[in-house]
C-alpha cells in the first residue's frame, strides 16, 4: 500500500460530493450487518464526523447501542465503464447515537437536497428519530480515487493508499 498518496483535504471533498454509503456494524451474536445508507459530512471546521438519519427501530441503531464499532465504505462507481470495479473510500470507527435535532448533525444534511429532504420528512416522526455520527479512526484507506484507468491497469496494487485525518479534526474515543 502506498503511503500517502493525496491530502485528507482532496480525500474529504471526495466525500462531500457523494451521499451513500454502506455502513456495517456488529449485531448482539457478534456478526456483521451491513446496510446501505444516505450520509452527510460535517461541516469544514467541525470534527470529522460522517451523520446518518434513522429511525430509532432500525438494526443499526440497535447495533450500535450495544456495540460502537462500526466500518464505513463509499463505492465510486465508473459511470461510463461499468464493467471496471469502483474505486472505493473505506474505514473504521465509532459510532453514537444522537437526537434528531443536533445541530451539527442537521448542518451536515444541507449540502445535499435528497439530504434536506430526508430532514423535512423526519420532523414528522421526530419522536422516532436519531441522527447516527460515525467517527472515523485516523486512518482512512482509498483505492482508486485520483489515480487514472491506465496507471491502475499497469499495477492495480497502486491504487491502494490512505490519508490521515488531521489531529485538529479529530475526535477521540474515550
Amino acid at each position: 500500500m502506498v503511503k500517502e498518496r493525496f491530502s485528507f483535504e482532496f480525500i474529504e471533498k471526495k466525500m462531500r460530493k457523494k451521499n451513500f454509503g454502506i455502513l456495517s456494524t456488529i449485531t448482539k451474536d457478534g456478526r456483521p450487518h451491513s446496510t446501505g445508507i444516505l450520509y452527510g459530512v460535517s461541516p469544514p471546521d467541525e470534527i470529522f464526523s460522517l451523520y446518518v438519519m434513522t429511525g430509532k427501530r432500525y438494526q443499526k441503531t440497535k447495533n450500535i447501542q450495544r456495540n460502537q464499532d462500526v466500518a464505513f465504505v463509499i463505492p465510486y462507481p465508473h459511470y461510463w465503464l461499468r464493467f471496471v470495479p469502483p474505486n472505493a473510500v473505506s474505514f473504521q470507527g465509532f459510532a453514537e447515537i444522537l437526537p434528531s435535532d443536533d445541530p451539527i448533525g442537521v448542518k451536515s444534511f444541507q449540502d445535499s437536497r435528497i439530504l434536506r429532504m430526508n430532514l423535512e420528512e423526519s420532523s414528522n416522526d421526530s419522536e422516532d428519530m436519531v441522527f447516527i455520527r460515525i467517527v472515523p479512526d485516523k486512518k482512512i484507506h482509498v483505492y482508486g480515487l485520483g489515480i487514472s484507468l491506465m496507471e491502475l491497469r499497469r499495477s492495480h496494487t497502486e491504487g491502494s493508499y490512505y490519508v490521515k485525518i488531521p489531529s485538529g479534526r479529530m475526535d477521540i474515543k474515550d
